[in-house]
């Protein structure tokens, strides 16, 4: 009960503290599998994303995370293994035989989406980086999953880089419509498509 109580209380904090206005454009909330990959500019911003999905698909939704910092506290720990079941990577011990992107398609089977932030790690400035190739590694071992582009905006202003406690501002959260690896498309042209994607979203 205590965990039925936790997540949806905890979806209230993160829209308080954040503001999120949520738009879907193109695209509708299912619990079909889908892998949502956004820009990243603050440790909320996993939070932020699942928070404005409905109960149902977030219930179905794991955020990926570093376990670094997820693990840091009993409070954090207890947040991302027991809430929003997120998908610990441990940026430390990573290998070839076993990838974080093994890692997700393993955690998620046949069941859930994911929360991934192709940039690999944090904007300092909030500009959108280049993406790193894990999402196209995705997207070609799970051919079948739609990928869905998120732009948050703000967020950077909310928990800056150093801070420990957020600042309720106004942010925005917008979905936009999915895209799929095209037959014999190379990575960097996948890559490229996927950030443009997200970067639509911004003046939307």
């Amino acid at each position: 009960m205590a965990l039925k109580i936790t997540g949806p209380f905890l979806a209230l904090l993160a829209k308080f503290f954040s503001g999120a206005s949520v738009r879907w454009i193109d695209c509708h909330p299912d619990t079909c599998q889908r892998i949502y990959f956004a820009n990243h500019t603050s440790h909320l911003d996993a939070l932020v994303i699942w928070a404005s999905l409905p109960p149902e698909v977030r219930a179905l939704t794991r955020p990926v995370a570093a376990k670094d910092y997820w693990t840091a506290g009993r409070i954090r720990e207890y947040l991302a293994r027991h809430v929003f079941n997120a998908i610990l990577i441990d940026r430390t011990e990573i290998k070839v035989h076993q990838s974080p992107v093994d890692v997700m398609l393993r955690e998620i089977g046949d069941k859930y989406s994911l929360i991934v932030f192709p940039e690999g790690g944090r904007s300092p400035t909030g500009e959108v980086r280049e993406f790193k190739s894990g999402l196209y590694y995705l997207a070609k071992k799970r051919p079948d999953l739609e990928a869905v582009p998120v732009y948050i905006d703000n967020m950077n202003r909310i928990l800056p880089r150093g801070e420990v406690l957020p600042v309720p501002l106004l942010t925005r959260v917008i979905f936009g419509p999915p895209i799929w690896l095209e037959k014999g498309e190379p990575k960097a042209d996948f890559l490229r498509r996927a950030r443009e994607a997200v970067l639509r979203l911004k003046d939307l």
